[in-house]
């Protein structure tokens, strides 16, 4: 045997390619199935159909962005409808004034301003829905960690319909 190969250095490779292959480290990556975001309780109060696509609510100085990405392979969803209403300073959540919509851009990201979320029923949070033919409607509703916040995020994979 060599002198650079001593059985101790055999013995260590051989042990470490074994445990390496029976991590499955040696077998070929493969990427794992996104599942679909689900609709959450309460996400679809006061919801409006149709709400028109804006540049901002009301005065701004709040920010809804996310993703929207499709399921199974996670690949980013372009030109996606998500329509976002809030309680806020300027209006509650009922009031067609606190609704609008906007598309996601080619890199899967939507962005919309809105005025400064308040809470209503004790937690301060918005209702997003996604809600066009091509995948199914889904209605989310996420709390702020606090009502000082001026930014939210929501992200949604979505299934076929």
């Amino acid at each position: 045997m060599p002198s650079f190969l001593t059985r101790r250095k055999v013995l260590r490779t051989a042990s470490a390619g074994a445990l390496t292959g029976a991590m499955g480290l040696l077998s070929p990556a493969t990427a794992q199935s996104l599942a679909p975001t689900k609709s959450m309780r309460g996400g679809s109060n006061n919801y409006r159909p149709g709400a028109p696509i804006v540049e901002r609510i009301g005065g701004g100085g709040f920010w809804m962005s996310g993703t929207v990405r499709r399921a199974s392979d996670g690949a980013p969803l372009a030109g996606q409808r998500i329509q976002i209403w809030a309680h806020t300073t300027e209006g509650h959540e009922r009031d067609e004034r606190s609704h609008g919509a906007t598309l996601t851009d080619e890199n899967r990201v939507y962005r919309l301003e809105t005025p400064q979320i308040v809470p209503a029923f004790g937690q301060a949070h918005a209702h997003l829905a996604y809600d066009s033919d091509e995948f199914e409607t889904v209605f989310l509703r996420p709390i702020m960690a606090s009502s000082k916040d001026t930014s939210l995020e929501a992200h949604f994979v979505l299934a076929p319909a």
